[in-house]
């Protein structure tokens, strides 16, 4: 079953859970390494996506993340996002500047998000999440949580 959007629109996301996606009813509080891979469908071999690093931000209610570009690895692998917790609009912007054209999007608990190929240096921001839009069986009271995981290329 589709989520909507906080206004009651369809969310433009996939959270059909389609097999592309994962096995198995929304886990939205459950990822770990067997998801992974299935959240990086679009690459020519997923089983080879091994993210060595991972920042976790907590977004509290009111909270925001300007527009940004993720670069700080020696390597051009792709990011896999991953959403616990209130929904929140997702910009997705381009990759010359934090200006327009970009496109805002809704993310919803349990939505793996992919940045690859020509869009993984995409400017990209959260201006807005939506309290109370979380799961109850999120166990998640208040907030949202990103998990951001990537290959750095870089050695210990």
């Amino acid at each position: 079953m589709p989520f909507t959007s906080p206004d009651g629109s369809p969310s433009p996301t996939n959270n059909d859970w389609s097999p592309r996606s994962a096995s198995g009813p929304p886990a939205p509080c459950r990822f770990g390494p067997p998801r992974c891979p299935a959240a990086t469908y679009e690459l020519d071999d997923a089983s080879n996506y091994q993210p060595d690093t991972a920042l976790v931000n907590y977004y509290s209610e009111g909270a925001r993340l300007g527009m940004h570009q993720d670069k700080d690895e020696i390597i051009n692998e792709p990011v896999v996002s991953l959403s616990i917790g209130d929904s929140c609009k997702f910009r997705f912007g381009n990759v010359e500047n934090r200006g327009r054209p970009y496109s805002d999007i809704t993310l919803c608990s349990g939505d793996a998000f992919v940045f690859g190929h020509e869009s993984r240096f995409a400017y990209h921001a959260v201006p807005k999440t939506y309290p109370g839009t979380a799961p109850s069986d999120c166990d998640l009271e208040h907030g949202r949580i990103n998990i951001t995981m990537r290959m750095t290329g870089l050695q210990d």
